[in-house]
């Protein structure tokens, strides 16, 4: 029977972080990811500083859809990253009429917003490949009414916030509002 030598502790260790290091950089590429939220434009749904938990997985099976919370590369600058809320896929018509969000010609009761939405938007329909999304405080918000974003390319989408963990009391699980429970029926 033969015997091999033991490595060194030092081998082992070095390794060990290795080892440590390619699975969370695959982890990070392709599965997951940690982002903190910087500023209001989502309140009252996530605060400034909120930590979220990213899922880049879903969406390599399935399209997004209406009402989930994606982080996105800016359109203007791709280094920049952006969450908002999905509000209208690829083929729909969507519209802010008297402050009311219309898809679809459907009104969409938004109870996840604190005000009322000032700013209009005239009816268009989102263009193949591309995705229409507004912050949740609607009235400080840079978002697809703003030619800077626009309709958002599906390839500019990194994932969807699925889990808050910090601060302590907003700890959940995200999921997409009731008013979008008809429209993603199909």
């Amino acid at each position: 029977m033969k015997v091999k030598k033991a490595k060194s502790p030092l081998r082992e260790w070095m390794e060990s972080i290795m080892g440590a290091v390619i699975l969370t950089a695959f982890i990070i590429t392709f599965i997951a990811q940690s982002f903190i939220v910087e500023g209001t434009s989502m309140m009252p749904t996530l605060e400034n500083n909120q930590r979220l938990l990213v899922d880049k997985l879903t969406y390599r099976f399935r399209d997004p859809q209406h009402g989930d919370i994606v982080v996105f590369r800016y359109p203007m600058n791709p280094k920049e990253e952006f969450i908002k809320r999905i509000i209208a896929v690829p083929g729909d018509t969507v519209a802010i009429i008297d402050g009311r969000l219309f898809v679809n010609g459907q009104l969409i009761e938004e109870d996840y917003i604190a005000d009322k939405t000032i700013r209009g938007f005239n009816p268009q329909v989102v263009p193949e490949g591309h995705y229409f999304v507004l912050g949740d405080n609607r009235n400080n918000s840079l978002d697809s009414r703003d030619p800077r974003v626009g309709f958002v390319p599906r390839k500019n989408i990194i994932g969807r916030a699925i889990w808050s963990y910090w601060p302590l009391d907003r700890i959940g699980i995200f999921r997409a509002p009731e008013a979008f429970a008809m429209l993603n029926a199909d």
